[in-house]
Formats: C-alpha cells, structure tokens, sequence
C-alpha cells in the first residue's frame, strides 16, 4: 500500500517557485506532491478534462458518471480527491452537485511544473 501523504489546507493555490528556479523548499514540494497525487488517476483526468470543456456552467456528477462508465459514488469520490486539492468546486442545485474546475490553481500548478516560468 502506497504511503499516505499528511493532510495539508489546500484551498488556495499552490505558491512557490517553479521547480527549476532551485532547490523547493519541503513544504512547497508537499503541497505540489498532494496536488498532482490527485491528479495520477486515469478517470481524474477524464473528469478533469471534462470539466475544463465547460469551464463556467459546471457539470453534475449525474452527467459525469455515465460518461466515464462508473457509478456516481465512485465519481463523487474521485471529485471528491479534486476537490480535497483544491483543482475542483462544487456547487449544490437541489440533489445534484455541479463541478467547476478551479482554474487559478491549475494555473498556478501548471506556473510551478513550467522551467521557463517566471
């Protein structure tokens, strides 16, 4: 079994150095390690890729499940992971809840894995 990583607040987006301005500090590796552990899934990165298609209306996990071909427990859980780092938002509408990629914190990601950024 793969070692848990410790619980971390990850409601704002990753801030540090991109990865080739030198050596990162630990807790600035942790907090890039929980988010890209939660995006090494296959069915992660479908939802993610979904979402990021429709981007402001949100999608609900009644639609999403069907398209990934697994049960809405089990995509509510993967959401779940994304949302516990910070790369997704849900909103309730009755019984349903709609998902939003959170987009300052993938670009913020995407800042701290590109060598050439800042």
């Amino acid at each position: 079994m793969p070692k848990a990583l410790p619980l971390l607040d990850m409601s704002e987006p990753v801030c540090c150095s991109p990865l080739g301005a030198g050596v990162m500090a630990p807790d600035d590796a942790l907090a890039v390690a929980l988010r890209l552990k939660a995006l090494a899934d296959p069915v992660r990165v479908q939802l993610m890729s979904m979402l990021l298609a429709q981007p402001d209306a949100g999608i609900c996990t009644c639609d999403l499940a069907p398209a990934v071909g697994l049960t809405e427990a089990t995509v509510s859980h993967h959401l779940k992971q994304l949302r516990d780092a910070g790369l997704v938002e849900g909103s309730r509408k009755g019984t349903n809840v709609y998902y939003r990629p959170q987009s300052a914190a993938l670009r913020a990601l995407v800042r701290t894995l590109d060598p050439t950024c800042c």
